[in-house]
């Protein structure tokens, strides 16, 4: 098998081959890191290569299962983090000055999880600077490119995830979500990513945005690859003072049963003409997205999308307020350790008050109500991964992208699991995602519509020619 096929197998499709020794375990991660060190140059999507770590975890893996000890799915699978989940004895910078030259003294409990499963990892990816800013132009490592083409952005906040995914640099990795950014990067690198419930997984070791928002979750290039890493990361934290203490069922139970009679709402009324608006090529790749879901048998419901629509400021005065307050002594002592991009809107959450904080708490639990209340017609939500393609760097204001349209948001706000899966590309080869919704703990709803419409079409198997 040719090194770029190998890089591109799925986890479920390396995992056989390893257990029928077509390969080893160092033979995959030594296919990741050649690829790594023939392309990003170019991409910037590890901030910290682990290639000696990684083929020695690889070596490991081999001999465990030479002999019998098989830790499951993910054993000997190459994997990389965003770099805001600490890693001890492993630089951990969250993209920025700030933290340039930390290195954590202790595991953040998902990277405990990962290499207790076997995994083997290759190193730390960029992202937006803190997951706060846009892309970090002027932080002390290069902002991350789109592997479909150079010249746009890779979405964020968790970009290096997307984009090292998309290029074949590793079967899985983490991100982590406050407001789409799992979701973001997914559907603008053509790869699946899910924010699970929020406590599902643990945030334990991963560097804040803002507590009640932030969730941490698996992406992937295959719904199926995504439910494999969730069952692993999934479950109660004591660490995590926000961890559910909710059962943890097999993700993959049910997940190939089609989705005949499934009811879909569509919030489109009052949200899709959203300041300005949805991409006509985006909208259009997504009504086909529903097409396809109607011809597997899904009821298409148009629902309210107003609570959806106002559920956006409200998810943004609380992500920077709690950003704020997180950061406010390190911004106050050092400001120009930040980039401008989260300088600009440190200065948003110092002239926030606590009846904004307070007023945008109160309008939550109205929308989150209103929200979850559609769910007693409809099974799932299905809205478009993100409101357009990916910009160009060269006609991007990174200061605004917050300010842009999006999906995501009113997901973050409720706590409800959501997972993009691709959907198409925009004439200029852009990828495109659709994104399905499911009622708090039921992440095997989005596996089942997502692995439907992701076996009746072919966007997922696409690869970028980097």
């Amino acid at each position: 098998m040719a090194a770029s096929e190998l890089c591109y197998l799925t986890i479920g499709e390396a995992g056989i081959g390893l257990r029928q020794k077509h390969f080893s375990a160092v033979e995959l991660a030594d296919a990741c890191l050649d690829r790594i060190d023939a392309h990003d140059a170019k991409l910037h999507s590890f901030i910290t290569l682990t290639a000696d770590l990684a083929l020695e975890q690889a070596r490991q893996a081999d001999k465990e299962l030479s002999t019998g000890h098989d830790r499951g799915p993910l054993h000997g699978i190459p994997i990389a983090l965003k770099d805001l989940y600490a890693t001890k004895g492993i630089r951990t910078t969250c993209h920025s000055a700030v933290l340039a030259n930390w290195i954590p003294d202790h595991d953040a409990t998902t990277v405990i999880k990962l290499r207790d499963a076997g995994t083997v990892l290759l190193g730390k990816l960029g992202m937006h600077e803190f997951a706060f800013g846009g892309p970090s132009v002027d932080a002390p490592f290069p902002a991350v490119r789109n592997p479909w083409n150079l010249a746009h952005i890779p979405g964020g906040s968790s970009s290096g995830s997307g984009a090292a995914l998309a290029a074949g640099f590793c079967y899985g990795a983490l991100g982590s979500d406050t407001g789409g950014s799992i979701r973001t990067p997914a559907s603008h690198c053509g790869i699946v990513g899910i924010k699970p419930t929020y406590g599902r997984c643990s945030r334990y070791g991963v560097i804040p945005l803002s507590w009640s928002l932030d969730h941490t979750g698996p992406m992937a290039r295959s719904v199926e690859d995504c439910a494999i890493l969730l069952q692993v990361l999934a479950g109660y934290d004591a660490l995590d003072n926000a961890s559910a203490n909710v059962a943890v069922p097999n993700f993959q139970t049910g997940m190939k049963d089609g989705i005949k009679s499934l009811r879909v709402g569509v919030p489109r009324n009052n949200w899709f003409n959203e300041n300005l608006g949805i991409d006509p090529q985006t909208e259009s790749a997504f009504n086909q997205a529903l097409q396809v879901l109607e011809s597997l048998g899904a009821q298409i419901v148009d629902i309210d999308g107003q609570p959806f629509s106002l559920a956006r400021k409200a998810n943004q005065t609380i992500l920077t307020c709690e950003a704020y307050a997180y950061h406010e002594a390190t911004y106050q002592k050092t400001p120009m350790k930040f980039g401008s991009s989260v300088r600009r809107r440190m200065l948003e959450g110092a002239f926030l008050s606590a009846a904004d904080y307070l007023t945008a708490q109160r309008a939550r639990a109205v929308l989150n109500d209103q929200i979850r209340a559609n769910f007693a017609t409809v099974d799932v939500f299905a809205v478009p991964g993100a409101a357009r393609p990916p910009e160009a760097f060269d006609n991007m204001d990174p200061n605004e992208q917050n300010m842009r349209p999006s999906f995501t948001n009113p997901f973050n706000l409720g706590g409800l699991p959501a997972i993009s899966v691709p959907c198409g590309f925009t004439e200029g080869n852009l990828p495109a995602g659709i994104q399905f919704v499911a009622p708090a703990f039921e992440e095997a709803t989005c596996f089942r519509v997502g692995y439907a419409y992701e076996q009746a079409t072919e966007w997922h198997n696409h690869r970028p020619a980097i």
